[in-house]
């Protein structure tokens, strides 16, 4: 089983910057061969993707966040990054981090999330 925990939420003003941590874990578990993503969601909206990252590292990005978020990757530390700047109020959201196994979806995972939460 992956577990997946996130870190790096929290309050910062409009234009700020904030980057999320998602590290992984799991007895049987090769993190290089998921497809990672995070997604985010605000109240009273739906879960929405915000970025992934696939295991060779082509990215992709919500029309809402490009040239603003970067989605990374260190396998080696079984973590993904989410580097957010210029960040806008609109931003304001619990963000999770996503586990694809790109052959058995029993094996995907999604974290607890961490708030971010965008204010003057």
């Amino acid at each position: 089983q992956v577990q997946l925990v996130e870190s790096g939420g929290g309050l910062v003003q409009p234009g700020g910057s904030l980057r999320l941590s998602c590290t992984a874990s799991g007895s049987i578990f090769v993190f290089s061969i998921y497809y990672m993503a995070w997604y985010r969601q605000a109240p009273g909206n739906q879960r929405e993707l915000v970025a992934r990252i696939t295991s060779g590292g082509s990215t992709e990005n919500a029309d809402s966040v490009k040239g603003r978020f970067t989605i990374s990757r260190d396998n080696a530390k079984k973590t993904v990054f989410l580097q957010m700047n210029s960040l806008k109020p609109e931003d304001t959201a619990v963000y999770y981090c996503n586990a694809d196994h790109p052959y058995h979806d029993d094996l995907d995972a999604w974290g607890q999330g961490t708030l971010v939460t965008v204010s003057s």
